[in-house]
């Protein structure tokens, strides 16, 4: 083949392009025995093993009939300038006999990128990091994952100045995710996710403090049932998710959803308890229930939602004749507008808590009453009081007056 590249360019291409293989040396355990890795868009040479430096050689594409625009023979090696993804595939060179020499296999990519790294810790003893690659790199890639402890104590200065260096356990069986065990509640981590391919390598360092991503799994064993005699009531129960340590420090608080399964819209209710009581559940309709879960001091985040349960509360005895007479237009027409209410239903004068709240309007009004009756008489015997002694004094100046008047004069006396 005849290249069109002057003797001197061709000469420093050559050279540029050996010394870029050179520094791409194919690592232990990439790839099969003849495997070449170049980067997209540089000058990729590759050597005919085995022939003579003297000897012209010949280079030819597996499965094309011709080599890629612009490449060049030079002392028996192929220099591919600015490869492209196109460019990849095996290349063979041969004697000028037409006999084998050498076959190599070239895979094309790019260099790794910044991965994107998050981590979430499900209990306060470990915690686990997962991590995607920000660049398509089209070439095998590893992960080398390593935390540091950064929150030392006294003994840990003493021992090791740059903190304890562990690895972050990677499970083949959940690839792009790795764990830290027995990770402590108080303490702050900085996790190294290092992304390496046969071309280089790219890292991130992310500091993790574990207050900030708890997450606690869904709760589990969700279970709702109806309360017999009680048309409004359903009775929720869950356990603790098994992923979370049973300990009395680190407590779980919940929270529950529900709404009728023809409706769109969501109750709320917030508890510490593992069952909860719903007491405005429309009766006859049945309900959707979930339920999630957060640390109890609300550090993290809520749990995703467990697994929905459904069940029906006991029908109304007592509208049980009046509801058999509502058409089926009539729930429809509910289901299409439902009510922005949690309770639509006429109130129960029959409910305690309802008495209570009317008696204690009552009194807050009784009170006020009272109050302004109390205000108007102190403001009637204040007027009053004044009034009188305004009078009383009026009445004394007249009498000295009537006194000085009888008292015998000085010229009186002589």
């Amino acid at each position: 083949m005849r290249s069109s590249i002057p003797g001197l360019g061709r000469v420093m291409v050559f050279l540029a392009a050996a010394l870029a293989s050179a520094s791409l040396t194919v690592p232990e355990g990439w790839g099969e025995e003849g495997v070449q890795y170049g980067e997209v868009g540089t000058d990729v040479t590759l050597l005919c093993t085995g022939a003579h430096a003297s000897l012209p050689v010949q280079w030819r594409r597996v499965g094309a009939t011709a080599m890629p625009e612009g490449s060049a023979t030079w002392q028996g090696a192929l220099v591919l300038p600015h490869a492209s993804l196109a460019t990849a595939g095996t290349y063979s060179c041969h004697s000028e006999d037409g006999g084998l020499l050498h076959t190599v296999s070239l895979r094309l990519g790019y260099l790794p990128g910044v991965p994107f790294v998050s981590c979430r810790a499900s209990d306060y003893e470990n915690f686990s990091c997962s991590w995607t690659s920000s660049v398509e790199t089209f070439l095998p890639t590893r992960y080398i994952t390593t935390y540091r402890k950064k929150s030392l104590t006294g003994e840990e200065k003493r021992r090791n100045k740059n903190g304890h260096v562990g690895p972050c356990l990677q499970d083949p069986s959940r690839p792009g995710t790795c764990t830290v065990h027995r990770s402590e509640f108080w303490s702050s981590y900085r996790l190294n996710i290092t992304e390496v391919n046969p071309l280089g390598s790219s890292f991130r360092l992310l500091d993790v403090t574990m207050q900030a991503i708890i997450k606690p799994d869904p709760p589990e064993g969700l279970v709702v049932e109806p309360i017999p005699q009680a048309p409004r009531r359903l009775h929720v129960s869950w356990k603790y998710p098994s992923s979370w340590p049973k300990e009395p420090h680190f407590q779980l608080r919940f929270r529950l959803q529900y709404r009728p399964v023809i409706h769109c819209s969501w109750s709320v209710v917030e508890t510490v308890n593992l069952s909860e009581v719903i007491t405005d559940a429309f009766a006859g309709l049945e309900h959707v229930v979930q339920v999630s879960a957060k640390d109890f001091l609300d550090a993290g985040n809520w749990s995703e939602w467990s697994a929905e349960a459904r069940a029906t509360p006991a029908a109304d005895l007592v509208t049980t004749a009046s509801e058999e007479t509502t058409t089926d237009g009539s729930q429809e027409s509910l289901a299409e507008e439902p009510s922005q209410a949690p309770n639509p239903e006429p109130i129960n004068h029959s409910d305690p808590l309802e008495k209570m709240a009317v008696l204690v309007s009552l009194g807050v009004f009784a009170f006020f009453i009272l109050a302004s009756v109390l205000v108007i008489t102190t403001l009637i015997w204040l007027w009053v009081r004044k009034h009188g002694k305004d009078k009383t004094k009026s009445h004394n100046f007249l009498v000295a007056a009537t006194h000085l008047k009888a008292l015998p004069s000085e010229s009186g006396c002589k």
